[in-house]
C-alpha cells in the first residue's frame, strides 16, 4: 500500500460526501466539516480527561456509528487514527489494517448506505475485495454490518420503534426501515452477535434516522432518533456524540420522557446547539433546528451549552444545570430573564389556553356561508374563512359561546429561516362566536375590556419571548404559554411596563428585543374590527 492510495477521500476536490443528495429529511447526511466539529469536541473532552492525551494517538480506543449512512464519522476518525498512530506504528499498511479491523465499527441504515459506508472507509463496496485498503477481513462486510431486519408487528405497529405495519409492510423488495440497532431488547448481546463477544464501545458515534411514520392522520410520523441514543447510552460507552433535531429540548411527540430523562442526565457534558433553519445542515429543512450534545461516563455536573448563529458562537460556552425547568431553555442569555420572571412565584398563561379543539370542531368542518334559515346562528372562525353554524351543533365549551373570547392560531410560523413573531395576531371573538381547532381559545371573558387587555398582553414581545423558549416548531399548542405570567387584566400591558415590573437589565431587553419583532398595530386593529364585523 502506498501513501497516495490510503485516505485520499478526504482530500479530493470536491470531497464526494460533500455532493451526495439526503436520503430525504429524516435520513440526513452528515457534512464532512460538521462531522469533524463534533470529533473535535470529542478530542477536547478526552484530553481533559486524560492528562492531555490525544484520543487519536490511542490504539485501544474502539469506535461505533450504529446508524452508518455515507460513513463520514467512520471515514474521518480513520483518518485521524492513521496521522495519529504514525509514529507508534511507521508501517503504514499495518497501521491501516489495526485501526480498520480493530478500532472502527459501523452498522448501516440500509443496504444502500453499508455500500457507501463501506466505500467511504475502506475504498471499495467489499471490505475484502481487491481494491480495500484493509486486508485483514474474510468477509464482505468487514467491520460494516447491515442485514434486512424486520418489524415486529402487533396491532399495526412495530413493537419495537412504533413504525406503522400499513405504511411500511411493504414485502420484500422494498427497504423495511427497521433498523437493527434499535430493534432489539437487549443491545448487548445484540452487539455481541455482530462484532464478537465482550465487545466494549470507548466511543459511539452518529447521526441517526429522524422518525417513522406512525399510522396518524395524513403524514403523521413519530421521533426514533431518541431510540439510537436510548440504545447507545444502555450499552456504557466512555462518550456518546450524537447530532439530533432539537426539538426534543421543548417538544415533540412522544419525547417528553426522553426529554426529562436528557435534562435530568448529570454526564450530559456539553450540547452544541443550531437554532437557524438549514445552518448546520445546508438545504435540509429541519423545523427547530439541530444540535449535537457529548455524554461522558465520568462526568457528573452541569452541562456546557453553546449556541452557534451565523456559524459563530453567540457567547461563550455556560455550564448549567439542564433540569432547571421542564424544557431546555436553549439560549444562555434567556436564563437570566427566565430565572426573574419565574422568582415572582405568580400563576401561568398555559391554566387559561385551551387544549385543540376547544369546541369540538375539526379544522376540516366548515359551517354555512351564512346565518340565514338558522334558528341560534354561530358565527364561527375556521381555517378558511367565518361561516355559521347552530348552536345545537356545539356540545363542547358551549358555554364559552356567550363570553369574549381571544383566539390565536394553533399554528405560527412561516418557512423563513429564523422566526420573529412566535404568536400570530390575536383575534378578539364577540359573543355569539365559535372556532374550529384551526385556533386555541387563549382565554374567554365577562366583558370587551379585558379581552382587549389580554390580546394587547399576547402582542407584546415580552410574552412573545416567554413563548420562544419553549417553541420548538410551528405548533402553538397550550404548552407554549406555560412560562407568561397571568397578570391581572384591568390594565394595558406594555413592553415597558412588564420590563420594569420584572427588573430586566437593558442587556436583556436588547436581547428579548433582538429576538422577537414587534407586531404591527394597525393590522392588529383590522384583525380586531373584522373580529366584529358580521359576515
Amino acid at each position: 500500500m502506498s501513501e497516495q492510495v490510503a485516505f485520499t477521500l478526504r482530500g479530493r476536490n470536491p470531497d464526494v460526501l460533500t455532493c451526495i443528495a439526503n436520503l430525504s429529511n429524516d435520513e440526513v447526511f452528515t457534512p464532512p466539516e460538521f462531522a469533524n466539529k463534533m470529533l473535535d469536541t470529542l478530542a477536547e473532552a478526552w484530553a481533559a480527561s486524560h492528562n492531555g492525551a490525544n484520543i487519536w494517538a490511542d490504539k485501544t480506543v474502539k469506535f461505533l456509528d450504529p446508524c452508518a449512512k455515507s460513513g463520514v464519522f467512520l471515514r474521518e476518525i480513520t483518518s485521524r487514527l492513521n496521522k495519529g498512530l504514525a509514529d507508534e506504528m511507521p508501517n503504514l499498511e499495518k497501521r491501516v489494517n489495526h485501526i480498520l479491523t480493530k478500532q472502527v465499527f459501523g452498522i448501516g441504515i440500509s443496504h444502500l448506505t453499508s455500500l457507501l459506508a463501506r466505500r467511504s472507509v475502506y475504498c471499495s463496496k467489499h471490505a475484502n475485495g481487491s481494491h480495500s485498503i484493509a486486508k485483514g477481513f474474510d468477509g464482505e462486510a468487514g467491520n460494516i454490518w447491515f442485514e434486512r431486519t424486520e418489524h415486529a408487528w402487533a396491532n399495526g405497529k412495530c413493537t419495537f420503534c412504533g413504525a406503522s405495519q400499513s405504511a411500511l409492510d411493504r414485502g420484500e423488495g422494498l427497504e423495511t426501515h427497521a433498523y437493527a440497532f434499535i430493534h432489539t431488547d437487549d443491545i448487548k448481546t445484540r452487539v455481541a452477535e455482530l462484532f464478537g463477544d465482550d465487545m466494549q464501545f470507548d466511543v459511539i458515534i452518529g447521526n441517526p434516522p429522524y422518525q417513522l411514520s406512525d399510522g396518524g392522520y395524513g403524514t403523521s410520523a413519530a421521533p426514533i432518533y431518541q431510540m439510537f441514543v436510548e440504545k447507545a447510552l444502555d450499552l456504557e460507552p466512555r462518550y456518546a456524540v450524537f447530532v439530533t433535531p432539537s426539538r426534543w429540548m421543548a417538544g415533540g411527540k412522544g419525547l417528553d420522557k426522553y426529554r426529562e430523562k436528557m435534562l435530568s442526565d448529570k454526564r450530559m457534558h456539553r450540547i452544541v446547539d443550531y437554532p437557524k433553519l438549514y445552518e448546520g445542515f445546508p438545504g435540509v429543512k429541519i423545523r427547530g433546528g439541530i444540535s449535537y450534545f457529548l455524554w461522558d461516563r465520568e462526568h457528573n455536573g452541569p452541562c456546557e451549552v453553546q449556541t452557534i448563529w451565523d456559524g459563530q458562537p453567540t457567547g461563550p460556552a455556560v455550564a448549567r444545570h439542564l433540569d432547571a425547568y421542564d424544557i431546555l431553555v436553549r439560549r444562555n442569555e434567556a436564563v437570566s430573564i427566565l430565572d426573574k420572571v419565574r422568582a415572582m412565584g405568580e400563576p401561568t398563561l398555559d391554566k387559561r389556553v385551551s387544549t385543540g379543539k376547544p369546541f369540538g370542531l375539526r379544522t376540516f368542518f366548515h359551517g354555512k356561508p351564512e346565518a340565514k334559515g338558522l334558528k341560534e346562528p354561530v358565527k364561527l372562525f375556521g381555517s378558511q374563512k367565518v361561516s355559521w353554524v347552530e348552536r345545537t351543533g356545539i356540545s363542547v365549551n358551549s358555554d364559552w359561546i356567550d363570553e369574549w373570547k381571544v383566539l390565536m392560531t394553533a399554528v405560527q410560523g412561516t418557512s423563513a429561516a429564523i422566526e420573529t413573531k412566535f404568536l400570530s395576531k390575536p383575534i378578539i371573538a364577540e359573543p355569539g362566536t365559535a372556532c374550529t381547532e384551526t385556533y386555541l381559545v387563549a382565554g374567554h371573558f365577562d366583558n370587551e375590556t379585558m379581552a382587549l387587555n389580554y390580546a394587547q398582553y399576547l402582542r407584546t414581545r415580552f410574552a412573545r419571548f416567554l413563548v420562544s423558549l419553549r417553541k420548538a416548531t410551528q405548533h402553538a399548542t397550550r404548552d407554549v404559554y406555560a412560562f407568561i405570567p397571568d397578570l391581572p387584566l384591568d390594565q394595558e400591558w406594555t413592553d415597558a411596563k412588564l420590563y420594569k415590573r420584572y427588573g430586566l437589565t437593558k442587556d436583556e431587553i436588547a436581547f428579548i428585543e433582538s429576538q422577537v419583532a414587534a407586531h404591527d398595530s394597525e393590522l392588529f386593529d383590522k384583525a380586531v374590527k373584522d373580529a366584529g364585523d358580521d359576515e
